[in-house]
């Protein structure tokens, strides 16, 4: 008798090291990896995947009866998770049932323009869809997560959405300093001096300038906005030639008064701010000072003598 309680007792210690190893032991695998959950997906479906990728131990049907027996009756969420190293078959299907699926980001950075941001959607492999054409200026520049076979146009809605919110909160705090009527005119400007100082302490100091200038009816002469109809906001490459400068488009600011047709990029919230808040100032004009920022000026002959200073910087660093 005291042989058979024995066998059994070493039998149900055996089956209770089997359950351990096969539903919370670590993994089989060293990991980690990634599976994908699609919309609708079963316990049966997800058993067999699992199974199949070598995430679990044991096989499809095995792992099956155990989240049965053992894991909780909630469903098993949609989406791409990341599988740790030496996760166990349990712990798997919590992760699954209750855990975050993997976010993915696309980078907009302040000044980039539509046609790069297009281009980035496009030659991600994880997004799905067509790609579609994007509105320049109507992106707000930001890091934006998306799951794993997401659309393209729906992470553009999100982009846009981003923007117009944006736009909604600063507006309505403008001060009267900057005559832009309506809130794309804001959006222009700010494309413009997004693009003209990389240093995020000049923004105000340069949206003052322009503002000014458009008060006075003074053409704003901003070099990107020739260069945009050519490039559609990349750079330039080379030394822009004079054709290209005094074309006559709708973008062009030394051919014309006033703002261009539309952004020459995508601004970012601190461009647009700059332009709503810009600088208390009387300066007309500015120029590059030789270490990434400018110096400017309020009278023409204060201007040329910065750029001659400018122009000794150039000549002795052998660019001119």
């Amino acid at each position: 008798m005291r042989r058979i309680v024995v066998g059994a007792g070493a039998l149900a210690a055996l089956a209770l090291l089997i359950v351990y190893f096969l539903w919370w032991a670590p993994g089989p695998k060293a990991g980690p990896q990634t599976v994908t959950i699609q919309e609708g997906s079963t316990l049966g479906t997800v058993s067999r995947q699992l199974a199949k990728q070598g995430a679990v131990p044991g096989s499809a049907r095995t792992y099956y009866v155990m989240a049965r027996i053992f894991g909780s009756h909630e469903p098993i969420q949609a989406g791409e998770f990341r599988i740790p190293k030496g996760m166990g078959g349990a712990a798997v299907l919590d992760l699954l049932q209750h855990g975050r699926p993997l976010q993915r980001l696309i980078t907009v950075t302040e000044g980039m323009p539509s046609i790069i941001v297009q281009e980035k959607l496009a030659a991600n492999s994880y997004l799905t869809g067509p790609n579609i054409e994007i509105a320049e200026g109507s992106v707000l520049p930001d890091s934006y997560g998306f799951e794993r076979g997401q659309s393209r146009a729906d992470l553009v809605v999100r982009m846009q959405a981003a923007m117009n919110k944006a736009i909604s909160e600063l507006w309505p705090k403008r001060t009267t300093d900057c005559p832009v009527a309506t809130p794309q005119q804001a959006v222009i400007l700010a494309s413009i001096v997004e693009k003209e100082t990389g240093k995020a302490s000049e923004r105000p100091m340069v949206a003052g300038v322009y503002c000014n200038r458009l008060r006075i009816g003074m053409k704003l002469d901003a070099d990107p906005t020739f260069i945009y109809p050519i490039t559609k906001g990349k750079p330039l490459g080379r030394r822009p030639l004079r054709s290209e400068v005094h074309a006559k488009n709708d973008y062009n600011t030394y051919e014309m008064a006033g703002l261009p047709i539309g952004p020459i990029t995508n601004p970012g919230k601190e461009s647009i701010a700059a332009v709503l808040h810009p600088a208390k100032t009387k300066a007309l004009y500015f120029v590059a000072d030789g270490t990434g920022g400018h110096v400017f000026a309020d009278t023409l002959e204060q201007q040329n003598a910065n750029v001659q200073r400018w122009y000794a910087i150039r000549r002795k660093r052998g660019e001119m």
